[in-house]
């Protein structure tokens, strides 16, 4: 004990959950079994994620009053079950009547209570202080200031002899930010609670940017992040804990919940301080946001083996989107009360690899395959579904089309007469297999899981109602060369590779009309690819784009397709973000639209 007193430790718990959005009794349920644990790891306090009771995004839930009551009412029921330890909650806050128009005023009307996206700090069964976010992001997949309005002020609380900061996720990204006016008020630790969506490169850039506040303002950084599947979105977890240095001291696991606990050094810090000489710049309108509160610590306990701290490492950029992948399936299929998927099996990579996701996400027994060969479908397609079907274990209906097609192209005859055979045929294929897997979905519940990737719906190379029609387009943001290396790495980690190696060599094909080949209609994805990241992720003009060093003629042709095919993906099931910039919510062009890049 007297060794804990002069090194003045610290114990915070880091509670990584998964939450799920409008369940707000099960999430207070959780965050009270989280607390439990907490309380018997002996912990100082403990964080939840950004808006953990809601979950996040919870969107125009927002704007249904009963949602919010519930909120608040989930919230004292923690508030009721946090004894013997402190928390930081995220929920939606209400604060005064707002008398000014916001910036979305059709959605937050003037003379109704202002919204926040709140932090509630409790100790010992009571409500200490809110903290309200200030920065609100409103670009890629935020709405945030669609319906919240930014906090005023900035509390410090003062628990068991260390002074805190709490703020909410973009806050900390800031500079300038509330870490700063916090530090300057003396807070040694930053408890900073978060909802940050995955994307491929984020969670390096994330870490490095929370190094840099906490070596700036000689301060302890807790990260603590949601983890889990929300629509489009993935939470990839990986909270951290980083000590005034930018160190990393801990880690939380990646994609998957975690309870993390550190002993901070005080006195470490402290002696930081001093050494560097910090001195406080506070003066004026900051000085006055602040918030100062001193929590008694006799609910705090006393004794405690000291926590050995260590965690996981990150994972590398290929493999993290695979896991990204692997539970935004999984969450998407169990949240919305599905048990089973369904997927249309040509011999293809993607296919295959949204197969094998779909098995590592569900298992063999929830994920079924339908094979509908047409009268161009090779023996080789069907050989290479058998076989990745019985490596993977799971059944497999084939189901022919070509009577089917016959049949429409009698019917159409007379209509069609005169008219060459064009791509409206080999659409015809592709929307009889759409209805077939619909047809399954409709008599035995199975959610459609769709296969095109994100080259194929960046330049419209998909049918509408056809290889689009499904539920959920879980390779829609993975390019087809990505397709092509995550495979790889999934067929690494097994003895026996999961993916046939025939699958690989082939050349991609839709094989709706004899010998036909992706490149007939496309150039070759290793040059249609980054072309695509420089035109729709990273929004150059075409002759930047040429200056890379591609032919002008190909960037106007793909530009072009890009820019026409608006109509069909956002007729598209939304699909998993991996990249920074994704089809939907990143990327909002107006399908009606007079403006050219070429």
């Amino acid at each position: 004990m007297e060794r804990e007193r002069v090194m003045r430790t610290f114990r915070i718990a880091m509670v990584q959950m998964n939450a799920t959005v409008g369940d707000v009794s099960g999430n207070a349920r959780r965050i009270i079994g989280w607390l439990r644990e907490a309380r018997k790891a002996k912990a100082d306090l403990v964080a939840f994620p950004e808006l953990a009771i809601t979950g996040y995004p919870p969107e125009d839930l927002l704007l249904k009053p009963r949602f919010l009551l519930e909120n608040r009412r989930a919230l004292d029921e923690v508030i009721r079950h946090c004894r013997g330890i402190a928390a930081v909650v995220g929920y939606v806050g209400e604060g005064g009547i707002s008398h000014t128009l916001p910036a979305h005023p059709m959605v937050v009307p003037a003379g109704r209570h202002e919204l926040h996206n709140a932090a509630a700090v409790i100790a010992d069964g009571r409500l200490v202080t809110v903290y309200s976010k200030w920065y609100l992001p409103n670009y890629g997949v935020f709405d945030e200031s669609r319906y919240f309005h930014s906090g005023r002020r900035i509390p410090v609380i003062v628990l068991n002899g260390t002074a805190l900061g709490v703020n909410i996720c973009e806050d900390i990204w800031l500079p300038e930010g509330p870490t700063r006016v916090q530090a300057a008020a003396g807070a040694e630790v930053i408890v900073n609670i978060n909802a940050s969506p995955f994307h491929m490169g984020k969670s390096r850039f994330r870490e490095q940017m929370l190094a840099t506040r906490a070596r700036d303002h000689g301060v302890i950084v807790t990260y603590t992040n949601l983890v889990g599947g929300q629509d489009e979105l993935v939470f990839d977890g990986n909270s951290l804990v980083l000590d005034q240095t930018g160190e990393v001291i801990l880690r939380g696991k990646a994609f998957e919940e975690d309870l993390l606990i550190a002993d901070l050094n005080m006195a470490a810090v402290g002696r930081a301080r001093l050494a560097h000489g910090r001195k406080k710049w506070l003066h004026g309108r900051a000085a006055a946001m602040i918030e100062r509160t001193v929590l008694s610590d006799t609910f705090v306990p006393r004794r405690r083996t000291r926590v050995v701290t260590d965690g996981p490492v990150l994972l590398e950029p290929l493999e993290e989107v695979y896991r990204a992948l692997v539970v935004g399936v999984r969450d998407y299929v169990g949240k919305n009360g599905f048990k089973r998927v369904v997927i249309g099996l040509s011999g293809g990579i993607d296919s295959a690899f949204t197969a094998v996701v779909a098995v590592d996400a569900l298992g063999s027994a929830n994920v079924h395959g339908v094979f509908m060969p047409s009268p161009y479908t090779s023996s080789d397609s069907r050989d290479d579904v058998r076989d990745l079907a019985g490596r993977l274990g799971i059944q497999v209906r084939t189901i022919p089309i070509t009577t089917v097609f016959k049949s429409y192209l009698r019917s159409l005859t007379s209509t069609f007469e005169g008219q060459p055979t064009d791509t409206t045929e080999e659409n015809l294929q592709a929307r009889i297999r759409g209805n077939i897997l619909m047809a399954l979905s409709n008599k035995f519940g199975y959610l459609v899981l769709t296969t095109g990737n994100k080259s194929e719906m960046s330049v419209g190379y998909a049918t509408l109602y056809g290889d689009m029609a499904g539920g959920f387009a879980v390779i829609k943001d993975v390019p087809k060369t990505m397709v092509y290396e995550l495979a790889r790495l999934r067929n690494r980690r097994d003895r026996t590779a999961v993916i046939p190696k025939r699958i690989f060599d082939r050349a991609p094909t839709a094989e709706l009309r004899p010998n036909q080949k992706d490149e007939d209609t496309l150039p070759p994805y290793s040059i249609l690819d980054p072309i695509l990241k420089a035109y729709v992720e990273e929004d150059r003009a075409p002759d930047e784009i040429v200056e890379l060093g591609f032919d002008r003629d190909t960037v106007a042709r793909v530009i072009a397709m890009v820019d026409r095919s608006e109509y069909k993906r956002r007729q598209s099931p939304i699909g998993i973000k991996i990249t920074h910039r994704a089809f939907g919510k990143d990327r909002r062009m107006p399908i009606t639209n007079g403006y050219r890049n070429i």
